[in-house]
């Protein structure tokens, strides 16, 4: 399901634009806002409590549609799909992992892990190997059976992120993955990360107020009076020189 050539956008948007309603009045939230995605790349995304980062990648991820603009998912105006395409292009393309890691509690680490498998129509033994594969390839062979509450919160959380890559995504969106684990946890999670876009080759987008952890990725951006700009923060040790700016 993912994609191998790196030139090839995953995802893009132009001009989008989003506003709520706060009673009568109208807050703008992103405004013109531009991105390309490519195979393979980590964008780490940083700005002000209430700027609109999670907006963002509800609009990225089609959990919401903007009000101006167009996203496109490998070249498919999300627009244009209906709600059940939408779920079908989420549930093969795209992974999403949150700050808190929303397991179900009365299901194992691997039967949380093969969630997405299930749902997409794969048989129960394929799904439950699938998971178990990756549950060994983020440290958790020893926890297959444990339930949430039985696990710490870095191992929650690495749960999560299997349970993100079960359908080997093209795309992982991680909304402050590190806000509730301790600084030995959290570097855990980002080290985990940068082995999985090596040897997997998935596109990762993080959201996070630290910028310890932002400064990890490729590229950073900030996200300011609703739109995006470049920043200096990011790994130019991974950075690829002939990647586009963020635009808008």
């Amino acid at each position: 399901m993912r994609i191998e050539n790196q030139s090839v956008a995953v995802l893009s948007c132009s001009e989008v634009g989003k506003s709520y309603w706060q009673g009568a009045q109208q807050v703008q939230v992103l405004r013109e806002l531009a991105l390309e995605i490519k195979a393979g790349e980590m964008i780490g995304i940083m700005g002000a409590s209430g700027s609109g980062k999670s907006t963002l990648l509800n609009l990225l991820g089609g959990l919401d549609r903007p009000d101006t603009g167009r996203i496109e998912l490998l070249g498919r105006d999300l627009a244009a799909l209906s709600d059940r395409e939408l779920a079908r292009a989420r549930n093969r393309h795209l992974g999403f992992v949150y700050q808190f890691h929303h397991l179900l509690g009365e299901f194992s680490a691997v039967e949380n892990a093969a969630m997405p498998l299930l749902i997409a129509g794969l048989g129960r033994r394929e799904a439950f190997r699938c998971a178990t594969a990756l549950l060994t390839a983020v440290g958790l062979a020893g926890r297959l059976q444990y339930r949430p509450a039985q696990l710490s919160g870095g191992e929650r959380q690495r749960v999560a992120v299997a349970r993100a890559l079960a359908n080997r995504p093209d795309c992982v969106f991680m909304d402050e993955p590190t806000g509730n684990l301790d600084r030995g946890s959290a570097d855990q999670v980002v080290a985990l990360l940068l082995d999985l876009n090596r040897e997997l080759g998935i596109s990762f987008v993080v959201v996070s107020h630290d910028e310890r952890v932002a400064g990890r990725m490729q590229r950073v951006l900030m996200l300011e009076d609703g739109r995006l700009l470049e920043t200096s923060l990011g790994d130019s040790s991974r950075h690829d020189p002939g990647r586009q700016g963020a635009g808008g």
